[in-house]
C-alpha cells in the first residue's frame, strides 16, 4: 500500500510499504512530518518494486503501473510523553504550542521592516541557493530575446537583477552589463564572462540617463512594499536616456489565464527535478484515513488573507500583523504575499538536524537527507497591477503590456 508524507511547508512524497514490513521513524520524520493513507481503490506505485522494498515512488513512467488495494490490517505502535517536550520542532509540538514565536514572519509595517524581511527571506536565500538556482535558469524566456534582440546595434543595456546571467549573452550586438544583489550569482556570470557587479536595485551605481534599455525579470516581486516596487522601477526609469526602453516581467498571481494552465502549474507533475529534490521522509503525527492532502492550517491563512485583503481591483493592502503564509509549490496562489519554499538539490544538512531512517525486513538500511527547505518572499501581481504602478510615474509611458506564462510583463519607454 502507498503512504503519503506531507512537510508542514507543502512538500509531499509517497512510500510504498509492502506486506509484512515495518516501518521506523525517527528525528525529523518521526516529529515534523504527517502521514496517512488515503482511501482509494488503487495505487500508483513502480512496477519494479512491487513487494520488494520500502521506497520511495519516483516519476519513471515507463516503470509506474496500478496495483489493486484489498483487505490491509495495519498496527501502529507510538510512545505517548506525559512530561513537558523541549524537542526542536515546536510549531508541531503539543507541548509547546503557545509558547514560541510563530516561524513565518508578519508581513512589513515600515521601510526597516520591509528591508529586514528581504534580507532575511530574498539575499540571504539567494546567496545559499545560488549554484542550485543557476543550474535551473538555462532556457531564456522567447519574448524576453524578442526585446533584445530588436534593440538597435551597439545599444548599452543593463540587467537589473541578471541572476546567472542567463540574458547577458543573447544579443552579442548589444553591450550589456548586469547586476544583482547575490554575490554568489554574480560570481557565476563572471564564470561565464559576463560583465557584472553586486548592487541593490533600488540603488544602481549607473549614471543617469546613459542606458538605452534596461531589463528586469523576476526581480520587483521580491521588494515587500508597494512603495519599494515603485522605487525600483523609478530607479530604472532613471537608467534610461529619453527614448530608451524597459522590460518588466513580475510574477503574476495569475497562473491560470484565459482558460491557459502556466506552465508553472503544469509543472506540477512532470518536474523530474522537483522529483529529486523530494528525496524521502517519514512521518508521525498521524492523519486520518480521509487523506493528507485536506486544506492545512497555511491554505486556511491564505484564505483568510486573501478574503481580508481583496479589493475590485484584486490589490492587496496590508493588514497589520498577518502571518505570510508559506505557498506549496505548483498550486494557483491564494494571496499575493507569501512565501514560496526553495528545496535545495544537493545540499547537506547541519549535524544537529536529525533526518529519518526507513528500515525494511531483509535487515537492509536505507538512510537519505531531506533537501533543505529556504523560502523566498514574493508578492504576486493582480492583472493590471504592475501597468498601473508604471503609469503613476510621470517620466515614463507603458508602450506595451501583456501576460506570457505565468508573468505579467510591461515595456516602459522614458519620456
Amino acid at each position: 500500500i502507498v503512504m503519503d508524507f506531507k512537510h508542514p511547508d507543502g512538500h509531499t512524497v509517497a512510500i510504498l510499504l509492502p506486506r509484512c514490513s515495518l516501518l521506523v521513524m525517527t528525528g525529523e520524520s518521526r516529529y515534523l512530518w504527517t502521514h496517512g493513507i488515503t482511501p482509494r481503490k488503487y495505487d500508483v506505485i513502480q512496477a519494479s518494486e512491487l513487494g520488494h522494498r520500502v521506497r520511495t515512488i519516483t516519476a519513471d513512467v515507463g516503470d509506474l503501473t496500478l496495483n489493486r488495494r484489498e483487505t490491509r490490517t495495519s498496527f501502529t505502535f507510538r510512545k505517548v510523553r506525559r512530561t513537558p517536550c523541549n524537542c526542536i520542532y515546536p510549531s508541531v509540538c503539543d507541548s509547546q504550542k503557545g509558547q514560541q514565536r510563530p516561524v513565518q514572519p508578519s508581513f512589513p509595517q515600515n521601510e526597516m521592516e520591509a528591508s529586514k524581511l528581504e534580507q532575511e527571506y530574498v539575499h540571504k536565500v539567494y546567496e545559499e541557493i545560488a549554484t542550485h538556482f543557476s543550474s535551473t535558469r538555462h532556457s531564456p524566456w522567447p519574448q524576453i530575446v524578442e526585446f533584445l534582440r530588436s534593440l538597435p546595434r551597439g545599444s548599452i543595456v543593463a540587467d537589473i537583477g541578471c541572476g546567472n546571467g542567463k540574458y547577458l549573452g543573447i544579443n552579442e550586438d548589444l553591450y550589456m552589463v548586469g547586476c544583482d544583489r547575490s554575490k554568489n550569482l554574480v560570481d557565476i556570470c563572471g564564470e561565464k564572462h559576463f560583465q557584472a557587479f553586486v548592487c541593490d536595485a533600488l540603488s544602481v551605481p549607473i549614471r543617469s540617463g546613459s542606458c538605452d534599455a534596461c531589463i528586469s525579470i523576476a526581480v520587483i516581486h521580491h521588494f515587500s512594499t508597494a512603495e519599494r516596487r515603485l522605487a525600483t522601477i523609478r530607479e530604472l526609469a532613471r537608467l534610461l536616456r529619453p527614448g530608451g526602453t524597459a522590460l518588466i516581467y513580475v510574477w503574476a498571481m495569475e497562473q491560470e489565464y484565459k482558460n491557459q494552465k502556466s506552465k508553472y502549474l503544469k509543472e506540477k507533475n512532470g518536474n523530474k527535478n522537483k522529483d529529486k529534490e523530494m528525496n524521502t521522509g517519514t512521518a508521525q503525527r498521524p492523519l486520518s484515513d480521509q487523506g493528507s492532502d485536506n486544506s492545512s492550517q497555511d491554505s486556511a491563512w491564505s484564505d483568510q488573507l486573501l478574503n481580508d485583503l481583496k479589493d475590485e481591483n484584486c490589490g492587496a493592502k496590508p493588514v497589520a500583523d498577518f502571518r505570510l503564509p508559506v505557498h506549496t509549490n505548483r498550486t494557483s496562489f491564494h494571496a499575493q504575499d507569501l512565501l514560496v519554499p526553495w528545496h535545495l538539490r544537493g545540499g547537506t544538512k547541519k549535524k544537529e538536524e536529525s533526518v529519518g531512517t526507513v528500515l525494511v525486513p531483509s535487515g537492509s538500511k536505507e538512510s537519505q537527507e531531506l533537501s533543505p527547505v529556504f523560502h523566498r518572499y514574493y508578492h504576486v501581481f493582480c492583472e493590471g497591477e504592475l501597468e498601473a504602478v508604471c503609469r503613476s510615474l510621470d517620466c515614463v509611458r507603458v508602450q506595451k503590456s501583456y501576460y506570457d506564462q505565468g508573468n505579467w510583463c510591461v515595456i516602459l519607454e522614458k519620456l
